[in-house]
């Protein structure tokens, strides 16, 4: 099942089974991620309603840190990642080698770590935005580098960010 909501970014689709979201896209959207089903549309749905609650309230500058249950389809060390991204806080970033540090990884897993960033099907509540280079420069992400500024400046500046 799925919804969409407006955002600032842009229309987010949202993707969930019965108990946890699995997949957030950014538009246009396509097929979702994992060979997931989309299923009917369910805006009313509690997984999805409160998924919609939280990303209002974080565009809004007034939700830090996501609770919601997830369910996002990857391998076990995609999940590594996508587990070691969720700890990096709100209005911080980590460059590739960092995460693969923190993951205890040897020197030279940051490619990895940056494929593992790139496949993350549940993004902004999956911070793969907070992730950049080594050098401090904004790095490829899936919704487009204008996208990864917009989240990043409204971390920074912890207000809203306009629709």
């Amino acid at each position: 099942m799925w919804t969409v909501i407006d955002t600032p970014i842009d229309p987010l689709r949202i993707v969930a089974d019965d108990d946890a979201v699995r997949a957030i896209e950014f538009s246009p959207f396509g097929d979702p991620p994992g060979g997931l089903e989309l299923g009917e549309r369910a805006d009313g749905h509690p997984v999805l309603a409160e998924a919609a609650r939280q990303l209002a309230a974080y565009f809004a500058g007034d939700l830090t840190d996501f609770d919601l249950p997830l369910d996002p389809v990857g391998t076990d060390f995609q999940r590594r990642v996508w587990g070691e991204l969720r700890r990096i806080g709100y209005g911080e970033t980590a460059s590739y080698g960092e995460v693969a540090r923190r993951l205890g990884l040897v020197p030279g897993a940051s490619r990895a770590v940056g494929a593992a960033n790139g496949r993350n099907p549940i993004p902004v509540v999956v911070p793969c935005h907070r992730v950049i280079g080594a050098d401090g420069t904004l790095t490829g992400f899936a919704g487009g580098v204008e996208r990864k500024r917009t989240l990043l400046d409204l971390e920074a500046g912890g207000g809203s960010a306009l629709f």
